[in-house]
């Protein structure tokens, strides 16, 4: 019994987006390079040059 409760409470419901429904990340597409690409390093290295740029000014 504890069994169905489980599955009763953890259903999707209808007209819902499954995430099963989800499509892979097209790279021919320019606006899903730039955004799953190109941002992510730019933010990374931005982190990083920031960071070290903090560091030296407490020296």
């Amino acid at each position: 019994m504890l069994t169905k409760l489980f599955f009763a409470l953890y259903q999707l419901p209808q007209g819902t987006q499954n995430p099963d429904d989800n499509l892979p990340v097209d790279f021919n597409d320019p606006f899903d390079v730039i955004v799953f690409v190109i941002l992510p390093i730019i933010l990374i290295v931005g982190y990083i040059l920031w960071k070290r740029k903090r560091n030296n000014r407490k020296d």
